[in-house]
């Protein structure tokens, strides 16, 4: 029904004036384009653009912003209309980002965040058995930033005052190419009398021998053209084999009566699971599923259904002071009773365009991941709350996940009650969708903002705002009152005096890369760029409880550069290769070199020379941290992953290529025929470094 979408591109303002939002508007010469999917990829399809992450073509991209991007959409409505105890709503589950929406020529609602869905109510705006059209007008974003509440410091501070992925806008790895568009699937769904709006299953207790499991499913409903008693009827099974299979026969059920006045409706059910198979991360056994099915029915009628697969495990964060460090505290995860370290990465987006990343690219990281023996991975605050594949892959593969909330190195608008309210449902939305997910070990309500303000502000009293109401009261709150199981965290790092402290909480280590040095409150922030100051020989001196965030820049492998550079720009230091570091200065990691492997001759010998002191780094760090055990209970390296070809920190390229590689740099003689839209078309392997 929503697959036959349309786009074109006006001056701000224009489409409007000529009537694109009308019922009958040509649109035959409009580019077609996939939804679910991203501006960016129907205009390289269409040749208006060239790849943007071939050369510095991304420059050419920028006049993308400037324009408001227009999508239609004619559909055939259902033949019948709804009944009087029925509702149809029309559902986005993700618009990109600030949106106006008509349906049949007239307005039908307005959206200004990519974090959440869109729904509208449609029962007495559809023509049923009838053609209808669908309009959508993407404003350019920097019209919706007003010059108040643009952040003191970050990068691109102006993307702050918007919910929209933050790293769009550039950063020390990515381009700046903010998508746009319809980036979820789109649905209209019938409705009788009731719905689901959302289940939470989680284990409340387990025996000393696991013999027996306590476990709760909370369900929430909203009753709209009922008054008659709901019941909810629920079952959970082992799965037993990899096609979703369940034993029947040690299946659990439970039924729960929904009560009370008004729309909103709330209850839970406690059962026991006698001899359950628990869910464990892949080192420590087997990451065992249930299939939990929870039907609303009402007089013996289904009204709906949702079918989930769920863990019983117990996950706990322990922050209980360190006898053998006084005055130092634990952070560490207990999974079923057992603590852990936790071995794993951090993760960004794994494409600059979100909206149409295949699911086999998700599964293809994450199986390497697995195979490296990494344990948890760390979905980083300026990217996307992930699509479902991935949080089902990490269930699956026995992943535990820390989940960021976005906000990443900005400060953000406090007294703004429209933003504050979109804040308050994305963060609603996301933990309903997240929370009974048996790999979801953490929240945490940012990435480096309290530290980074901190530092900036080092000689002042008193701080200015900058976004503590989101992660010390606003966040919180949801994550307590719709969750109250996944331990909560202000951000990341966070702890101690110092929110990069050693003593406590989480820490990002770049001390190595970036030359720094640990503070307390109030000290000035210091930074030496010296070969001495950024050697990962000084990983030896963190004594930190937890490392969130450590890495060492390198090139990816040749057949990468390829693919990216072209051929009379593939030398060490040309514009196209320093275009694709987009970290500062572009010579920063000679200095890790000169005392590793010696500076490069030329760019083969660069990428070598570069990956082996990154392996040599990355290996000296992780195995200080794990010497550490329990004192320090977690290396997470920055970073897996990239978004594009790219110059980075991260340990698997955009194509899939491990660093080191050496088998991959010379293995093709021709650069072959590429394009955005080939991510991962290439064997993955981090064999040469493992979390192990």
């Amino acid at each position: 029904m929503f697959d036959l979408w349309r786009l074109h591109d006006l001056a701000p303002g224009e489409g409007v004036a000529a009537g694109a939002h009308a019922e009958q508007f040509p649109d035959a010469d409009w580019l077609p384009i996939d939804v679910p999917g991203d501006v960016h990829r129907a205009l390289l399809a269409a040749g208006r653009i060239a790849d943007p992450y071939y050369d510095q073509n991304e420059v050419a991209c920028a006049w993308i912003e400037e324009r408001e991007w227009w999508y239609r959409l004619t559909f055939d409505a259902p033949a019948e209309a709804p009944a009087a105890d029925e509702r149809l709503r029309l559902i986005f589950h993700g618009l990109d980002t600030f949106a106006t929406i008509w349906l049949n020529g007239e307005e039908l609602g307005r959206h200004a965040n990519m974090f959440r869905p869109a729904s509208f109510d449609v029962d007495t705006r559809l023509r049923f058995g009838q053609p209808n059209v669908l309009a959508i007008c993407f404003d350019r974003p920097f019209d919706h930033v007003p010059a108040d509440q643009v952040s003191a410091w970050g990068r691109n501070p102006e993307r702050a005052a918007m919910r929209k992925a933050q790293f769009g806008f550039g950063w020390d790895w990515g381009p700046r190419l903010p998508t746009i568009g319809i980036w979820r699937p789109v649905e209209l769904k019938r409705e009788r009398r009731a719905t689901l709006v959302g289940t939470h299953f989680s284990t409340f207790h387990l025996s000393p021998n696991h013999d027996r499991a306590l476990v709760a499913v909370r369900v929430e409903a909203e009753r709209f053209a009922s008054s008659s008693e709901l019941t909810v009827r629920i079952t959970l099974a082992p799965i037993i084999s990899n096609d979703d299979a369940f034993d029947a026969g040690r299946e659990s059920s439970g039924d729960l009566i929904l009560t009370g006045e008004g729309s909103a409706l709330d209850a839970s059910v406690f059962m026991r699971v006698d001899r359950p198979s628990l869910w464990w991360t892949h080192d420590l056994g087997e990451s065992a599923l249930y299939a939990l099915t929870v039907t609303l029915v009402e007089n013996g009628v289904e009204l709906d259904r949702r079918e989930e697969r769920v863990g019983i495990r117990t996950l706990t964060l322990d922050q209980s002071p360190d006898p053998d460090e006084p005055g130092t505290r634990f952070f560490r995860f207990v999974l079923n009773g057992v603590p852990i370290f936790a071995k794993g990465a951090n993760w960004i987006p794994c494409d600059s365009f979100v909206g149409a990343i295949p699911p086999e690219q998700y599964t293809k990281l994450l199986v390497a991941a697995r195979d490296a023996n990494m344990t948890m991975l760390r979905v980083w605050g300026g990217g996307i709350y992930e699509h479902d594949h991935f949080y089902a892959e990490c269930d699956r593969l026995g992943i535990l996940v820390w989940q960021d909330f976005m906000f990443a190195c900005a400060m953000y608008p406090e007294d703004d009650p429209a933003f504050n309210a979109e804040v308050e449902a994305e963060a609603t939305d996301q933990v309903r969708r997240l929370r009974s997910h048996p790999s979801l070990a953490l929240w945490s309500g940012n990435n480096e903002n309290q530290w980074i303000h901190e530092m900036r502000y080092w000689d002042r009293e008193t701080l200015p705002p900058y976004g503590a109401f989101f992660y010390d009261t606003l966040i919180p709150k949801v994550v307590a009152t719709l969750d109250g199981r996944t331990p909560y965290w202000p951000g990341s790092p966070y702890g101690g005096n110092d929110y990069n402290s050693m003593d406590d909480g989480d820490r990002h280590n770049w001390d190595v890369w970036h030359g720094q040095y640990p503070r307390r409150f109030g000290g000035q922030p210091r930074r030496e760029f010296t070969p001495e100051s950024v050697t990962y020989l000084r990983y030896a001196e963190d004594r930190c409880r937890f490392q969130s965030e450590f890495g060492m820049h390198a090139a990816p492998v040749l057949e990468t550069l390829r693919r990216a550079i072209p051929e009379d720009q593939r030398f060490h230091h040309s514009p196209s290769l320093d275009w694709h570091n987009k970290d500062n200065p572009k010579d920063k990691g000679d200095m890790l070199m000169q005392s590793t492997t010696g500076v490069p001759a030329d760019l083969a010998e660069y990428v070598d020379f570069s990956q082996l002191a990154q392996a040599e780094g990355l290996k000296f760090g992780i195995e200080h941290f794990r010497r550490r055990t329990p004192h320090c209970s977690g290396a997470l390296v920055w970073q897996l992953n990239d978004c594009w070809p790219v110059l980075s920190w991260s340990v698997l390229d955009y194509f899939g290529f491990g660093k080191p590689n050496r088998s991959t740099c010379t293995k093709f003689s021709e650069a072959p025929t590429w394009t955005a839209a080939s991510s991962m078309a290439s064997p993955i392997g981090v064999q040469e470094i493992r979390a192990s």
